[in-house]
C-alpha cells in the first residue's frame, strides 16, 4: 500500500512535469516579434470594433455559416449517436471514432476539396466527420454514467432496443441535448475558420478584410459572429431545430469546381492517396517495398519528425500558458471575487475569449506580430484560458465557504485554488489533446508544425504525402489523448466532469457517477 502510494503522482508533481517541459520547449520555440509597429495594427483593429461598418457584412456569408454548422452537427451528432451505442463493446468502433476526431476540420476540408471542390458537401462533411467521433465518445460516456435503476424494473424478456429507448434514453436525453448545443457553438467557430481556405462563410470575408486592412468591415463581421454565438439560446431550441435544418438545406451554396463527383472520388481513392511507389506496382514484386521505404524515409526525417517536434513544442507552451491564464481569469467570473456587478462583466469577457476561434485569432496576431510561433501560442492560450477560466469561476461560486473564510488573496490562494485544483487539472488534461490538434493546423499560417508540411503537400498536389502527414498528426493526437486519460486515472480525477457540455449559463456540471 505504501509503495503504491509513492508510485502514484500527485497534483504538484504533474504540474511540475508540465511546467518543466514547457520551460524546455521555450528554448526550441521561435518567439520573435518582427512587426515594426504591432500596437498601431491593434489600435486599428480596436477602432474597427468600436466603429464597425455593419452595412459591409455580406448577408449570405452569415447564412452559410449557420447552415454549414447546423447540417454538420446534425450529421455528426446523428452518426455519433448511432456509434455511441456499440462504442463501449467494440474496439473497432472506438478506433474508428478516435481516427475521425483526431483529424482537424481544416485537414478534412483540404482533403474533401479534392473530391467535392469548394462546395457545401465539403463544408458539411469537414464538420460532420470529426464531430461524429467526438459525439460518439461523449455520448457513450453519458450512457455509461446514467442511472441504471430504470433498467431493473423492466419486464423479463425486454429487448435491448426497447430497454435502451424506454429506460436509458429518457435518462440521458437532457445531457445529450446540452452537449449537442455546445457542439453547435463549436461548429460555428469551425465553420468560420473554413472560410479561410475558400468556403463562402464569414471567415472568407473576414480574412479578406484583414488582409486588405479594412478593419471596420472586419470589426463588423466579428461583432455579428459574437452576436450569433451570444444569442444561440434564443434561436436554437428543440422546437426550432427542424426548421433550422430544413432552412439550412435550402440555403446551401452551389458546388464550385467539381461537376463529376463520382470520377473525382474514384481517382482520389485509387490514385491520388495511394503512395507513388505503389501506383501500378505489384506487391509481389521484390522491388516494391524497398521503393516504398525509400519514398517514406525522406518524409519521415524531413517532415514528420521536425513537424512533430514543433507541434509538441507549441502545444506544450500553450498548455502551460493556458493554465496560468485560467488561474488569473477565473476570479473575474466568480461573484466571490468580482462582486455582484463585476462578475457579469467578467463573464462577458471570457465568453468573447472562448467564442473567438484560435485559428482566426492566430491569423490576426500574425498580422500584428509577424511570422513566428508567438501568435499561435497566444491564440491557443487566450481561447482555452477563456474556456477553463469561465468554468472554474462557476465552480468557485458553487463551493461552500466557512463563515469565517478569509478574503482577497488569502481566499484565492489558500481556500479556493487548492479545493479546485483537481477539477482544474481535469479540464487542462482534457484540453491537452485539443490544443495539440489545433497546434498542427497553425502550419497553414506558416508556423513549421505538421500542418505546414500538409499544406505544402496539398498545394503541390502530392496528396499521398499529405495523407501520410495527416495520419502522423492523428497518431500524435491519439497518443496524447491516451496519455491524458492515463494521467487522469493516475491522479484519480478521471470521474470529474470534463465534457464542457453546457458551459454558458447552466450550473456547474455534477461529478460523473461511478
Amino acid at each position: 500500500m505504501i509503495g503504491r502510494q509513492r508510485s502514484t503522482p500527485g497534483y504538484a508533481a504533474v504540474s511540475r512535469w508540465f511546467a518543466a517541459a514547457a520551460l524546455a520547449a521555450l528554448f526550441l520555440a521561435d518567439l520573435h516579434v518582427t512587426s515594426l509597429n504591432p500596437w498601431a495594427d491593434l489600435q486599428r483593429l480596436l477602432a474597427g470594433l468600436i466603429r464597425p461598418d455593419l452595412l459591409s457584412v455580406e448577408g449570405w456569408s452569415v447564412v452559410y455559416t449557420v447552415a454549414f454548422a447546423v447540417l454538420g452537427v446534425t450529421c455528426g451528432a446523428g452518426t455519433g449517436f448511432l456509434l455511441a451505442i456499440p462504442f463501449a463493446r467494440f474496439r473497432s468502433i472506438r478506433l474508428l471514432c478516435a481516427g475521425l476526431r483526431a483529424v482537424h476540420e481544416l485537414f478534412w476540408a483540404l482533403l474533401l476539396m479534392q473530391v467535392f471542390g469548394l462546395s457545401a458537401t465539403t463544408g458539411i462533411l469537414a464538420i460532420a466527420l470529426p464531430y461524429a467521433g467526438i459525439c460518439a465518445k461523449v455520448y457513450s460516456e453519458i450512457i455509461e454514467e446514467a442511472d441504471l435503476s430504470a433498467l431493473r424494473v423492466l419486464p423479463e424478456g425486454t429487448g435491448s432496443v426497447s430497454a435502451f429507448l424506454y429506460a436509458r434514453l429518457p435518462e440521458v436525453a437532457g445531457s445529450f441535448r446540452h452537449y449537442t448545443l455546445y457542439r453547435f457553438e463549436c461548429a460555428m467557430r469551425s465553420t468560420l475558420v473554413l472560410g479561410f481556405i475558400g468556403l463562402p462563410t464569414m471567415g472568407f470575408y473576414l480574412e479578406s478584410a484583414f488582409r486588405q486592412g479594412r478593419y471596420a468591415e472586419a470589426g463588423a463581421l466579428l461583432l455579428v459572429f459574437y452576436a450569433l454565438i451570444g444569442s444561440r439560446r434564443l434561436w436554437v431550441r428543440v422546437g426550432s431545430v427542424p426548421v433550422l435544418i430544413a432552412a439550412s438545406a435550402l440555403a446551401l451554396p452551389a458546388t464550385i469546381g467539381t461537376t463529376n463527383v463520382g470520377a473525382s472520388l474514384l481517382r482520389f481513392l485509387t490514385h491520388d492517396v495511394v503512395p507513388a511507389p505503389l501506383r501500378g506496382a505489384s506487391l509481389l514484386d521484390p522491388e516494391t517495398l524497398p521503393r516504398l521505404w525509400a519514398w517514406f524515409v525522406p518524409i519521415l526525417t524531413g517532415q514528420i519528425l521536425p513537424g512533430a517536434v514543433q507541434t509538441l513544442v507549441l502545444a506544450q507552451i500553450a498548455l502551460v500558458a493556458t493554465a496560468l491564464g485560467a488561474l488569473v481569469l477565473f476570479p473575474l467570473v466568480s461573484r466571490r471575487f468580482s462582486g455582484r456587478f463585476g462578475s457579469p462583466a467578467g463573464r462577458v469577457l471570457l465568453v468573447v475569449l472562448r467564442s473567438t476561434p484560435e485559428y482566426m485569432l492566430a491569423y490576426v496576431l500574425l498580422q500584428m506580430l509577424g511570422p513566428s510561433m508567438l501568435p499561435a501560442i497566444l491564440a491557443l492560450s487566450i481561447h482555452n484560458a477563456g474556456i477553463i477560466g469561465y468554468l472554474m469561476g462557476r465552480h468557485a461560486d458553487a463551493l461552500p465557504y466557512r463563515a469565517d473564510a478569509p478574503r482577497g488573496l488569502n481566499l484565492y490562494a489558500y481556500e479556493t485554488v487548492p479545493r479546485l485544483y483537481g477539477q482544474f487539472l481535469a479540464y487542462l488534461l482534457y484540453r491537452w489533446e485539443l490544443i495539440l490538434r489545433e497546434s498542427a493546423i497553425f502550419g497553414i499560417l506558416g508556423v513549421a508544425t505538421l500542418g505546414y508540411y500538409v499544406d505544402a503537400a496539398i498545394s503541390e498536389l502530392r496528396l499521398d504525402v499529405a495523407v501520410v502527414l495527416i495520419a502522423a498528426t492523428a497518431a500524435m493526437t491519439v497518443a496524447v489523448d491516451a496519455a491524458s486519460r492515463a494521467l487522469r486515472t493516475a491522479l484519480r480525477i478521471n470521474t470529474l466532469p470534463t465534457r464542457l457540455a453546457d458551459p454558458v449559463t447552466g450550473p456547474p456540471p455534477a461529478p460523473a457517477r461511478a
